[in-house]
């Protein structure tokens, strides 16, 4: 828990929260020197209300019922039970006294005693042996109903607060605020999101299906892929894995095995709770700033099975914008000998500063478990079968199926925020706050029906071109659109030249997302960027328009391009597309960089390549997840492999086709989650062309010339530096998540992540193909005697915005430019 900040509200507000609490204490407990005392069980005699002490001692608690004692207990200190003489007691300061306790004939021993006479350890040994057990894992097949409950408050509320003039003409809202039963804290519903699923599983073919009944929202509009967005940062977890990702982050569990080596475990009390006898342990942190928990669990005697656990986030974890994150699971028991969760609350506190009194944003999960049926087999098609069509019935469900699905009602308070929002919405100044975070999150402006945008691809500026402008959008009715079309316009003041493209795609087949795309664009591109280059119209890399670029950006080429392709997905994440394209290549400046090459039919000199040529490419993303039925599903979850293969055949002849070529290209890459260690991303790419070929129809080792860091690219590389026509690649990153650095003391506060990285290429070129093009005036390289390699050292999470990478050559240190050392950064909003 924190310390908690009490505000000053208006008399009424006050009185109508003392109406709704009936039992509120607050304060803090100390031993005999005036230490606090974290962990401290804070409670209602005789009920099962209770909460632990943070850190540093402070606890809130709160009730609907009327009590008029609390009982505060620690291990090895003696109990106390003190009388309310109010039921509002606030800032509370309790002492206890140390003493040597039993429990139940079983002795309780210190953190510090050996972990072979822990009384809690051989409990958790149990626990350990028990696990892969426990659950829905004990049946062949099951179903079941969740209902999820998604909410957003605002919190921290002060008089200062409410007089922002941001909210003029929104006064209204802060009638609904109301204090956390958690915290303490005031705060005021913002957004409220209902759900409710039913869920089929086979663990005889480890199949699940999970089918939306029914989905109510207020606060953001009915706009599946946000909603969508907002439940993935509460993604589903098991407790007694090894580690739980939260916010991309893996904390240790506290039933994990290597929770022996992270925590301390006391076993503080036993009792039956419904007619099991359970043993409950607490635990907290041996160390700081890891990714940890404190709280308790209460375990079965017989099946190891958890019962009811809490984990609160340590105090000091290496996380941004999360102040406090607080877990509840209840478990009830099925069938006399399987413990199912029955309830999930999850609460966490995003916020700018961990400082009390900062302004921030409750996210509360509440997911309720029911209707539980086992062992009825569904057939194999069931599992396979997707949902492709949009069903606005599931998004407009009426009052009374949510009176009928939801496991336990609304309260007073989130009866209100649908009325409270709705209202909101009518009101200008809102209207204005949503549009600014819209921007910020789709990078485009929305006006009715259509979209502007990119607006951070407005402004560019490159050494061909000078100063870019460009002004793009498209068309936008809904989420689910079947079409959509999109173009942009751009103008360089240097080169005096206009660029533009358009392009269109329709989902004509939604079963088998069956979609074709047409366009033509005429622009400027650094194609020595990428090794993996598209038909993609809209596509355009960091490198053309690098502000402040490393050395010369002189290799720019024009490109004028024609293509359609159609795609298809015979099995879900699983794309097999083939394509069409017509490009006209011309160097951005002669006077810095040619194409030239000679004709091999008729010897003579040419100084721009055209090239028709169709690929087919399969593309295969297992464990993607999308929202939206429309032409452009929206990507959700960021973390899954990918797998890429290309053929692609150039035509000679075909609309004034120069070359007939063969080229093959595969490109695989692939994220791991190392438990605690962090997590570690790798991709590999190679590629071959049979035929011979001019320099901009070659495979280019992707160099960068700019102070950004950008994916699968070499930092100290300068483009067309390696020219080849056979390649592979390969990129290791390593995130140890601030494992190491969180271990020296200076440092620790920064919450600083450490990373690693080794990147390595290797290619060739055919004598043929390089003879074609040496009057292109470029002088080839390619890394084939020896494996070109760089490697770097990375800082992230510098004022938790900026990442710095060291990168160092570690060969061809004589080639020219070769730059040996290189600095890179990005920035990236991460928790």
């Amino acid at each position: 828990m924190l310390k908690y900040t009490y505000i000053k509200c208006s008399l009424l507000l006050w009185s109508t929260f003392c109406l709704n609490a009936q039992t509120t204490v607050s304060g803090k407990v100390l031993d005999e020197s005036q230490q606090a005392l974290p962990f401290t069980t804070i409670s209602f005699p005789d009920s099962t209300e209770g909460t632990m002490t943070d850190i540093d001692g402070n606890f809130y608690l709160e009730s609907e019922q009327t009590y008029s004692k609390l009982k505060i207990s620690f291990l090895g200190y003696k109990e106390k039970i003190i009388a309310l003489e109010n039921q509002t007691e606030k800032s509370l300061v309790i002492n206890l006294m140390q003493e040597t306790q039993q429990l139940n004939d079983i002795v309780i021993y210190k953190d510090k005693t050996s972990k072979k006479e822990n009384p809690a350890l051989r409990i958790l040994r149990n626990i350990w042996k028990t696990r892969k057990r426990n659950g829905l894992k004990q049946v062949n097949q099951y179903q079941y109903q969740k209902y999820e409950k998604l909410e957003f408050d605002m919190n921290s509320i002060d008089s200062s607060f409410i007089k922002n003039p941001i909210f003029k003409g929104m006064e209204f809202i802060f009638e609904q605020i109301d204090t956390s039963s958690i915290t303490g804290k005031n705060y005021l519903p913002i957004y409220l999101n209902e759900s409710i699923y039913e869920i089929y599983g086979d663990n005889t073919v480890s199949k699940e299906k999970e089918i939306l009944k029914g989905n109510k929202n207020a606060g953001f509009g009915n706009n599946p892929a946000m909603i969508a967005s907002i439940k993935e940062l509460y993604a589903d977890y098991n407790i007694y894995d090894n580690y739980l990702r939260f916010f991309s982050k893996n904390f240790t569990s506290p039933l994990s095995k290597r929770g022996i080596n992270t925590y301390n475990y006391v076993l503080a009390d036993s009792t039956f709770i419904n007619d099991k006898w359970c043993y409950n342990i607490v635990y907290y942190p041996r160390r700081k700033n890891e990714l940890t928990f404190k709280g308790d669990f209460w375990v079965n005697d017989t099946t190891w099975a958890i019962k009811d656990i809490n984990l609160s986030v340590a105090k000091k974890a290496n996380m941004n914008w999360i102040r406090d994150l607080y877990i509840e699971q209840e478990f009830e028991l099925v069938n006399d000998s399987i413990f199912l969760i029955k309830k999930d609350f999850f609460q966490s506190d995003f916020a700018l500063s961990k400082k009390e009194g900062t302004k921030g944003i409750y996210g509360k999960r509440t997911t309720m478990y029911d209707q539980y049926v086992f062992d009825q087999p569904k057939k194999k098609k069931f599992y396979n079968k997707r949902s492709y069509n949009f069903d606005p019935k599931v998004y407009h469900q009426d009052d009374e199926f949510w009176q009928n699905v939801r496991h336990e009602g609304l309260n007073k308070d989130e009866l209100k925020v649908y009325k409270l929002l709705d209202t909101l919405k009518t009101v200008k100044s809102f209207k204005r706050m949503h549009r600014f975070a819209t921007v910020l999150a789709s990078q485009y402006y929305e006006l009715p029906n259509f979209d502007f945008g990119p607006v951070f691809n407005t402004i560019g500026y490159n050494q061909i071109e000078g100063l870019r402008l460009r002004l793009g959008g498209r068309t936008y009715f809904s989420q689910n659109d079947r079409w959509r079309i999109q173009g942009f316009g751009a103008y360089g003041f240097k080169d005096k030249k206009f660029k533009y493209g358009i392009s269109g795609k329709i989902l004509l087949d939604p079963k088998s997302r069956l979609t074709a795309v047409v366009g033509y664009r005429k622009d400027l591109e650094q194609l020595g960027a990428s090794l993996s280059n598209t038909a993609n119209i809209e596509a355009r890399n960091l490198a053309s328009s690098a502000l402040v670029p490393v050395g010369d950006n002189t290799k720019l080429t024009r490109i004028e391009l024609t293509g359609s392709s159609i795609s298809v997905q015979p099995k879900e994440n699983l794309q097999l597309t083939v394509s069409a394209s017509w490009r006209n290549l011309k160097p951005g400046d002669r006077n810095y960089f040619k194409l030239d090459f000679i004709d091999p039919d008729t010897q003579e000199l040419k100084t721009e390549i055209t090239q028709t040529q169709i690929s087919t490419n399969l593309t295969y993303t297992p464990g993607r997840k999308t929202s939206g039925y429309g032409v452009e599903p929206v990507v959700i979850k960021a973390r899954y492999p990918t797998l890429f293969l290309n053929y692609s055949r150039g035509i000679k002849g075909v609309l004034n086709s120069d070359f007939n070529f063969d080229k093959i290209q595969l490109y695989y890459k692939q994220p791991f989650d190392i438990g605690g260690l962090g997590r570690m991303t790798t991709s590999v790419e190679a590629g071959k062309t049979f035929g011979n070929i001019p320099l901009g129809l070659l495979s280019v080792i992707p160099g960068n010339q700019t102070y950004f860091s950008v994916e699968n690219t070499f930092p100290l590389l300068n483009f067309y530096e390696f020219v080849t026509d056979t390649y592979a690649t390969a990129h290791l990153e390593h995130n140890f998540n601030g494992r190491i650095l969180s271990k020296i003391p200076l440092l620790r506060k920064l919450k600083l992540r450490e990373i690693i990285g080794l990147r390595a290429a290797w290619g060739n070129i055919t004598q043929d193909n390089l003879d074609m093009s040496q009057t292109s005036g470029l002088v080839f390289q390619t890394p084939d005697k020896q494996l070109y390699y760089e490697y770097s050292l990375g800082i992230a999470n510098i004022l938790r915005i900026l990442r710095l990478d060291f990168h160092f050559r570690g060969n061809y240190l004589d080639a020219i430019d070769a730059r040996k050392f290189g600095v890179t950064a990005s920035f990236k909003i991460d928790f």
